[in-house]
């Protein structure tokens, strides 16, 4: 039997990869034998952090994978151009564009320090901005080119926008980009889709910001968000763009209706994520 690996060959360029949800997707791609450029800011070990963006690197090649670790700064527009460059140099191509890299901070209006919600807005928005346009040029010339950003569905309810705006505002953004993309490269044939998650996942970010190990015992695990990235990934890019996906709608497509097997703790009911109405 022949299995079938679409992204084999294709050069993804990934921010902030370095470990959770954006590893998990590099290494779902990287089963396939894809290539992978990942540019971070972790290269030494973080006291609360899991992993660096050289350990990431390790473990896509030991998936089957190439990789092409990064150091650098997203918002700093010349090394987002410099690590285009080389991956370029190194795989020839850029086929897929991956914003991943986001800062959160869940404080209202009066406690929420200017500088926090100046590199919300930095990191999320301006670096999705930075990163995907120096891919561009690239995407032009790609294989089924894809932008997948990783940000929420787009809503006014009160609950949303009233408790953490300044965080609110960056993700919107994101996936406010998303959607221009999707309208700007359509004769070019690059999709651009947002994805989310219905429930929480298990990260650093709700394990030190969310809600400590009672959330992670009731968040599904980074691959659930890594099989719908690669299942919007591998479909045909003049056809699947414009969207604002959740990764659970992904793969009820995908004929996966079975989402015990990502559940951190099984039997757990998973607690719903934020911008999403209902589990």
């Amino acid at each position: 039997m022949t299995i079938e690996t679409p992204l084999a060959g294709r050069t993804m360029f990934i921010s902030g990869a370095s470990r959770g949800i954006g590893l998990a997707i590099a290494l779902r791609a990287a089963r396939d034998g894809a290539n992978i450029a990942l540019i971070a800011k972790t290269a030494d070990p973080h006291p609360k952090l899991e992993g660096t963006i050289f350990t990431a690197a390790e473990q896509i090649e030991a998936a089957g994978g190439s990789a092409l670790p990064i150091v650098g700064d997203i918002r700093d527009e010349g090394q987002v151009h410099a690590a285009v460059a080389a991956t370029v140099e190194r795989f020839g191509a850029i086929d897929i564009c991956v914003n991943n890299a986001s800062a959160i901070n869940l404080a209202g209006t009066e406690a929420l320090e200017l500088k926090r919600f100046d590199l919300m807005q930095q990191i999320n928005v301006r670096g999705s901005f930075a990163v995907t346009q120096a891919c561009l040029p690239h995407l032009r010339q790609g294989t089924n080119p894809h932008i997948l950003t990783l940000s929420p569905p787009i809503g006014l309810r009160p609950q949303w926008l009233g408790p953490h705006i300044g965080y609110t505002i960056a993700k919107y953004g994101m996936s406010m980009l998303a959607l221009g993309w999707a309208t700007e490269f359509a004769e070019a044939g690059i999709a651009s889709n947002a994805l989310w998650p219905r429930t929480i996942i298990a990260t650093a970010a709700v394990q030190n910001l969310l809600g400590g190990d009672e959330a992670m015992a009731h968040a599904r695990r980074p691959e659930i968000y890594a099989d719908s990235a690669y299942a919007i990934l591998t479909r045909d890019s003049r056809a699947c763009t414009g969207n604002t996906y959740l990764c659970e709608d992904v793969l009820a497509e995908e004929g996966v209706t079975d989402l015990s097997p990502y559940d951190c703790v099984p039997g757990a009911q998973p607690y719903m994520d934020l911008y999403v109405d209902h589990i």
